[in-house]
């Protein structure tokens, strides 16, 4: 897929208020600093269209962006350590929830996991929460260029043999992204294509 547009829309804490076009969203999440914003710049190609920062918890909004005009990118509060109160996360804790559970133009979310690290008990917390819930989702492992590709395999693995001795009979699909290196771009957005695609064949039904 090449992207041709990707423009900002909206803010809001409220999901009645998000955009009520019938186009397909596909929302970001992960634990604080994971890199979900650098992400989202490498696949658009745009240096500034996510907001980066040094300091956790930057987003504390759902945000979302057209792209090509025919599917959104919704970049949604991170979970975890963010450096906000007690009152504020619990806030957009309960927004996230709100839009995981009534929003029906979403297909599919991508968590971000960092594959520095071992499994973390967020990471798979929300992600049972998801399954359970029945939410598709994908998992995208973020700072591959910060491991070798031996230790980035060994801890993929280590993530998806933690979630099948779960509630999981089969791990989720997953993507192993570089935003630096660009690593995984291409087989995200082809992937986001085809679903995308799908979407408006099912409509014509």
């Amino acid at each position: 897929m090449k992207i041709k547009s990707a423009d900002f829309v909206i803010s809001n804490s409220d999901v009645s208020k998000c955009p009520n076009e019938l186009l397909p969203e596909y929302a970001f999440i992960g634990r604080s600093n994971v890199g979900k914003s650098s992400l989202i710049n490498m696949l658009m190609e745009r240096k500034n269209l996510a907001k980066t920062s040094g300091r956790p918890g930057k987003t504390q909004l759902i945000n979302h962006f057209k792209v090509n005009g025919n599917w959104f990118l919704v970049d949604l509060p991170g979970y975890g350590y963010a450096r906000v109160s007690k009152k504020a996360k619990k806030t957009f804790q309960k927004y996230i929830t709100n839009y995981f559970e009534q929003r029906q133009q979403l297909v599919c979310s991508f968590v971000l996991v960092d594959v520095r690290h071992e499994p973390q008990k967020i990471d798979m917390e929300f992600m049972e929460w998801m399954g359970e819930n029945g939410i598709p989702f994908c998992i995208i492992f973020t700072k591959a260029d910060k491991l070798k590709p031996k230790a980035i395999e060994r801890n993929v693995s280590a993530y998806l043999h933690t979630l099948l001795e779960g509630v999981w009979q089969e791990a989720p699909q997953h993507f192993i992204t570089s935003s630096t290196k660009n690593t995984g771009r291409d087989e995200l957005l082809n992937f986001i294509e085809g679903i995308t695609e799908q979407f408006f064949n099912d409509q014509k039904k």
